[in-house]
């Protein structure tokens, strides 16, 4: 009976992991062009959630994300009102004394508890998806010679380089002068960005990169449009590591960014107004992209697991 009854105290006596302080606040709006003049001189921007040592910080990222980071989910796996895709905060937040990267989701579900008073129950349904599949005449996709390495957190970070933490673990991303970046995924692949002003398309090199890690980067692109774009999967029983270019209009991709909520410089809007995009929501540049590597998209249904959210408030509590 003792034993029993310390049992049930000690039950009844765990905390839920939290963070020591955090203040959450709305985000103000990017200064794009002092960005861009960063970006061009080399320098990372810090913008998105960063976990470095005991200190915790999500930078301009929208609730869905931070969602997302709680439970350990896809930000595509998160359904809720629109707004949760568009609304940003900025999360300064201490972890206490002998807590990990691994106590994180936890202490994020407490504080979206706390201070956005929200309620969530998850649930496993078939949905609509677009099944990434082998196109007609093949992949003309070209294996990497060698499989992709695990991140090494210890490393010294490079002269424009930065930690960010992404839906399936930490990556690092290196900025180059003239606006040249790669992001390093660890296990699933690298990805080279550049910007073609003549053609206004951004261009990217993938190599060492497994298919499911691209439909993953292809529905980010989906759904960068504040999250109405569909979950694309992988059933193209390609097993190997490929490498891929892919090209995006620029003027799309703006596109999508402005209906996620972020803030686009005039330059940028006076493109968009000029209609020089070739879909309002980029679903042509994204085709094409795809279309480009000998694959194609095909609606299909499947079983997603789904984080939904019952309530949530829109302005969290005091700090």
């Amino acid at each position: 009976m003792p034993c029993l009854a310390l049992t049930a105290i000690a039950a009844f006596g765990q905390i839920k992991p939290a963070f020591e302080v955090a203040t959450v606040k709305p985000a103000a709006p990017l200064d794009m062009a002092k960005m861009a003049a960063a970006i061009q001189a080399g320098q990372a921007p810090r913008v998105g959630p960063h976990v470095d040592g005991s200190r915790a910080e999500y930078i301009y990222v929208d609730l869905k994300t931070l969602i997302s980071i709680a439970y350990k989910v896809k930000v595509y796996q998160v359904t809720g009102p629109d707004w949760i895709g568009t609304t940003r905060f900025d999360i300064l937040a201490k972890m206490p004394d002998g807590a990990s990267k691994d106590d994180v989701p936890a202490m994020m579900q407490a504080l979206l508890e706390d201070r956005f008073k929200m309620t969530v129950h998850r649930s496993s349904a078939e949905h609509p998806v677009l099944a990434l599949v082998v196109g007609k005449g093949g992949p003309k996709l070209k294996e990497s010679d060698t499989a992709p390495a695990a991140l090494d957190e210890t490393s010294p970070l490079k002269e424009g380089q930065m930690t960010m933490e992404g839906p399936d673990g930490p990556m690092r991303m290196t900025v180059g002068k003239g606006g040249a970046a790669e992001v390093d995924m660890g296990a699933k692949g690298k990805i080279a960005y550049k910007v073609d002003p003549a053609t206004m398309t951004m261009h990217m090199d993938a190599s060492m990169m497994t298919m499911g890690g691209l439909a993953d980067m292809l529905t980010q692109f989906s759904q960068m449009g504040g999250g109405g774009g569909s979950q694309i999967v992988d059933m193209t029983g390609l097993k190997g590591y490929y490498q891929a270019t892919i090209d995006f209009s620029m003027a799309d991709l703006m596109r999508m960014m402005r209906a996620s909520g972020m803030d686009i410089p005039g330059a940028a809007v006076a493109l968009l107004d000029a209609g020089v995009a070739s879909d309002p929501d980029g679903k042509s540049s994204l085709l094409e992209a795809v279309q480009s590597l000998g694959l194609k998209l095909e609606s299909r249904k499947a079983v997603v697991e789904q984080v939904i959210v019952d309530h949530v408030e829109k302005t969290p509590t005091e700090n």
